[in-house]
This record gives C-alpha cells, sequence and structure tokens, in this order.
C-alpha cells in the first residue's frame, strides 16, 4: 500500500465521502480509486469554505477534507484556513509538499510551518510508515476539543512509496468527551436560581455537541431568555417565546432590550466570549458571568467569572438541568419574561415594517429579506450571510428554528466566503434547501465558483444584493468617490450565472421579490444551481445596539 492510498483509507474509515480540492495532488486520484466523491472548485480558498461548510452541517461527523498541490494551491488556501480557525471549524487540510530533498531550500513555502498560527495541529509525513500516526493525531484534534482545523502536509516524493500493511491497523478516533465538577455545577445552579433576570449566551459549541434540546429544557426551566453568538444561530430555536436572537453588530429588539437592561446575570455556554464584535455580543458591564467551555484557554480571558464550569455543553446542559431540578423540589420559579419579550418584539418590528415591506425602488435589501422569510420554511432550509452588510442586516431578522438551520461566521470575514460554505452544506444536506446572501463586492471576489455549483451538480441558491457600489464604505471613502467613483462597482450577475450554466434572475420589482424565491426554489428542486441577482438601494440602516433600536 501506497502513502496515498494508505491516506484515503483513514479518510474512508474516519466517514469521509468527499474530497473538496484543486489539482495538482495525486490523493485526488487516489480518493476517487477509492470511492471518495471529488468536488473540484475553481479556486483554493473558495474550496476550504466549501469542506467548511460541510464540517459545519455535520458537526464533525466526519470533518470537511481539502486537498491542494504545493506552492501556490497551498497559498491561495491560507484566507479560507484562518477563517476556519477563527470560527473553529473541523476541517482537515491535505496540501501536498515539496520533496524533502527541496522543502528547507530558500524561498520554498513550507504548509507546516506557515500555518502553525491557523491550525490546531499541523504535521509533516516525514517517513511513510509514519501515516498512521500522523493521520491519527489529526483526526484526535480534529474531534477532541474545541473544534479547529488541523493539517498534514504530504511532501511530493513520499506519496507514491510502498508503506506496508500498516495502516490496516488503523482504527477510526472516537470523541472523548467529559463533564463539570459536580461542585462547580450546584454553585452555578444555584447562582442562575437566585438571580432575578438570568439571560444565557449560547455559542456554536452548542451546536457542536448536538446540546440544543438540553439547551431548551434549562432555559424553559429557569424562564431564562437565550441570545446566541452569531456562530451559534441556531442553536436555540428564534421562534421561542425566550429567544433574544444573535447579537454581534446588530441585535433585534429583545435582544437589545433585556440583554442591556434587565440582566444580572449571564451564563455563557459552549462560546469563549471573544471580544469580536461582529460575532460576540460585547457583555455588559458589571453583570457577574457563569462560563460552560471545553477550552480552558477560554476561561477569565477577556472577563471576569463568577464560576467557571469546564466540561462538554451537553453534559453540562444536563448536569445543570438535574442540579437546578433538584434546588427546585417541584416549585415553579416566579418569573414569565416571554411577557415582556412579545411586547418588546413587537414595538421593534413595528418600527421596522416600513423597511421590511417597502415598495421603492431600487429595492432595499430588506424587502428581500423579509420576503424570502414570508415564502420559505426555515426548518427546510440551511442559510448563510457574507461580510458587512448582508450579515448584518440579516441577522437579527431571520429567524432560525433548527440547529444548523443558519449558519453563521466572521471572525475572519473575508468577502465572498458565504458561496463556499452554502455549496458544502449542499453537499453535507441535499434535502435542504441552502442560500447565501451576499453583495456584489461579495460576488466579485468568488463569484466562478458559481461554476463549481453547476459543475458539480450542487443546487444552491445565491442571492446577490447588487447596489451597484460598497454602501457600507459611504462613511469611509468620500473624497475618493467624489473624485474617482471609488466606490462603484458594475455588473450582470445574472446573465454571468447564466453563461457559467447556472438557472437565474435579474429581479428589479419589490413586488415580484417572493415569486423569484420561489420559482428559484423549484429549479434548485429539479437540480440546478441558481443565482437571484435583486436590484437594491445603497442602504446603511442597521439595528445596531444603542439609541434607537432601528438605527
Amino acid at each position: 500500500m501506497r502513502v496515498a492510498d494508505a491516506i484515503v483509507e483513514i479518510l474512508k474509515r474516519e466517514g469521509t465521502d468527499t474530497l473538496f480540492c484543486f489539482p495538482t495532488t495525486s490523493i485526488i486520484e487516489n480518493a476517487v480509486a477509492g470511492g471518495i466523491r471529488p468536488v473540484i472548485c475553481r479556486q483554493e480558498r473558495v474550496g476550504v469554505h466549501m469542506a467548511d461548510g460541510y464540517a459545519r452541517v455535520t458537526n464533525g461527523k466526519p470533518p470537511g477534507v481539502f486537498a491542494m498541490q504545493y506552492g501556490p494551491g497551498a497559498e491561495n488556501a491560507f484566507a479560507g484556513i484562518a477563517s476556519a480557525y477563527s470560527d473553529s471549524s473541523p476541517v482537515l487540510f491535505l496540501p501536498l509538499a515539496q520533496a524533502r530533498d527541496q522543502s528547507q531550500i530558500f524561498p520554498t513555502f513550507r504548509s507546516n510551518v506557515s500555518y502553525a498560527s491557523v491550525t490546531k495541529q499541523v504535521e509533516e509525513i516525514r517517513m511513510p510508515g509514519s501515516v498512521p500516526a500522523v493521520m491519527r493525531r489529526a483526526f484526535n484534534a480534529l474531534k477532541n476539543g474545541r473544534m479547529g482545523p488541523a493539517m498534514v502536509e504530504v511532501p511530493r516524493d513520499l506519496v507514491d512509496t510502498d508503506i506496508g500493511t500498516d495502516v490496516l491497523n488503523y482504527t477510526p478516533i472516537k470523541p472523548t468527551i467529559s463533564a463539570p465538577n459536580p461542585s462547580d455545577v450546584d454553585d452555578a445552579a444555584r447562582r442562575l436560581l437566585a438571580a432575578a433576570a438570568p439571560a444565557i449566551l449560547a455559542g456554536q459549541g452548542v451546536l457542536y455537541a448536538e446540546a440544543s434540546a438540553e439547551l431548551v429544557a434549562l432555559a424553559e426551566l429557569l424562564q431564562a431568555p437565550v441570545m446566541t453568538t452569531v456562530d451559534g444561530k441556531s442553536a436555540f430555536p428564534e421562534n421561542h417565546p425566550l429567544a433574544l436572537g444573535s447579537g454581534g453588530n446588530t441585535f433585534n429588539g429583545p435582544g437589545q432590550m433585556y440583554f442591556y437592561s434587565k440582566t444580572d446575570l449571564i451564563f455563557a455556554i459552549g462560546t469563549g466570549l471573544n471580544n469580536h464584535p461582529l460575532t460576540t455580543p460585547p457583555l455588559p458591564k458589571g453583570v457577574p458571568i457563569v462560563h460552560a467551555t471545553n477550552d480552558t484557554r477560554d476561561l477569565h480571558k477577556t472577563n471576569e467569572t463568577e464560576i467557571a464550569l469546564l466540561g462538554d455543553a451537553r453534559l453540562t446542559l444536563k448536569d445543570l438541568i438535574v442540579a437546578v431540578k433538584e434546588r427546585l423540589a417541584g416549585k415553579l420559579l416566579n418569573r414569565n419574561p416571554a411577557v415582556e419579550l412579545a411586547t418588546e418584539r413587537a414595538a421593534w418590528e413595528a418600527r421596522w415594517h416600513a423597511k421590511l415591506n417597502s415598495a421603492e425602488t431600487p429595492m432595499t435589501p430588506y424587502r428581500v429579506m423579509h420576503e424570502f422569510m414570508r415564502v420559505v420554511d426555515p426548518a427546510g432550509a440551511i442559510v448563510t450571510h457574507d461580510s458587512g452588510s448582508p450579515r448584518d442586516q440579516l441577522l437579527p431578522f431571520y429567524k432560525a428554528t433548527t440547529p444548523r438551520g443558519y449558519l453563521g461566521w466572521g471572525k475572519s470575514h473575508q468577502l465572498g466566503t458565504g458561496l463556499g460554505l452554502a455549496i458544502g452544506a449542499k453537499v453535507a444536506a441535499p434535502d435542504k434547501f441552502c442560500v447565501n446572501f451576499m453583495g456584489d463586492a461579495a460576488f466579485g471576489m468568488v463569484g466562478l465558483d458559481f461554476e463549481t455549483a453547476v459543475r458539480a451538480g450542487i443546487p444552491i441558491l445565491t442571492i446577490v444584493l447588487n447596489n451597484n457600489t460598497m454602501a457600507i464604505e459611504i462613511p469611509h471613502m468620500k473624497l475618493s468617490h467624489d473624485v474617482h467613483n471609488a466606490r462603484d462597482l458594475g455588473g450582470n450577475y445574472a446573465d454571468l450565472a447564466k453563461t457559467l450554466g447556472g438557472w437565474s434572475e435579474r429581479v428589479s420589482d419589490p413586488g415580484d421579490v417572493g415569486n423569484a424565491i420561489l420559482r428559484a426554489k423549484r429549479a434548485t428542486e429539479e437540480g440546478h444551481a441558481c443565482l437571484l441577482e435583486f436590484m437594491t438601494s445603497a442602504e446603511t440602516a442597521f439595528s445596531h445596539r444603542g439609541g434607537r433600536a432601528d438605527h
């Protein structure tokens, strides 16, 4: 058995059925010979995002896998891998490397050195017989503790080298999880019951632990409203009376009101509490924190923590439910925040009614998003945003009702990430309606990979909000725009999508938005990769925190 055959055999034993990739690497041929489907991207960064989207939807069971050539291929993938690292996505990267007798010579690009800062585990295969051990260590990193990418670099002079039969002894890695200290759990239960208005902040650790049912049970038991981080959006059903939506750069009305005006204790679970305003809500000053995580690096990182719980999110929630029930001894808590939240939600939605239902032309992107939510059942969809305005406009309003029904991201926020995520999500969940909302600038970064969805038979829907400018840069590029029109972009993206072989429409009438989305949905069900280009205004209103909720 050759090195490349051994790698493929291990991938298969770990459950891999799809290899996202770009030539040249002989692992592609070996994977196909072994029964693994290749999805060839147009550029490496997007291919990494595809593997990332796949890994999120499968919760890393199995992880996403991306393979590329040495040198330019590995170099061009860096941004995607940095994004996976920042969002803790379990993706295995298999870059080909220069031959070992050349890899140390300046200025050779060495993935195992250059990627050390953006991977959880990185290792180069140095000897043929070490393949099983190197791959075992990589999958251990992918499956245990905080999720994150791992890399195995394969020197090109080794891929066809005989390894013997030792690889046949490889056994797939089983995740190892642990529960927090029982006394810490009891302290947390006591503190949560003593608070007058506790709130829960849930991150994507809840999703990876598949603990949404336990999160709902604890929230209802405590009558504690739940906000999610952007990465954790969909961990708690947002049509639930206790839902505060997601918090980051924008918030919905109930989230702003309760989290910043009512909360006297925050129970944070499955989140690192990273001080990153695009994906994690800034915590209200002076409010004590009970923090549950499976990564010791998260504890006391950016905030003082009153009680720390170290363990798997699902086991932590289960133990907390038991501890709270024991302390309640059959009694019910005398609090019902859902009534106040419903009142605030109605008031906030009323303030935004005009934007969401506007008949103005060019149409506001809020009309597009509102019509999408009106005609599409979120339980049957997986939706993601892109960087900038589409993210900040969609997050407060879209109600994700099932785990992984929304893919939130953004700490390392390259334009165009959402396209690859949607393609990978569709591969992982072919029965779901997979949709990415992106601006025209984002499409300009990665749009040719729409052809990957066409060619590979991956029927996603891409929604391009085309305002022919970078609206979010209006306050930052006044002189350059006045003198050189530096903000403006252009193009007919529906025509481009059609040229690339997809189904597409360009829509200018706000009254036709809902019907256009339904037409596109039917086309995806018939197997077509689709693109809808909506001609929108340079909208700059957001549901930010502070002042009025709608500005």
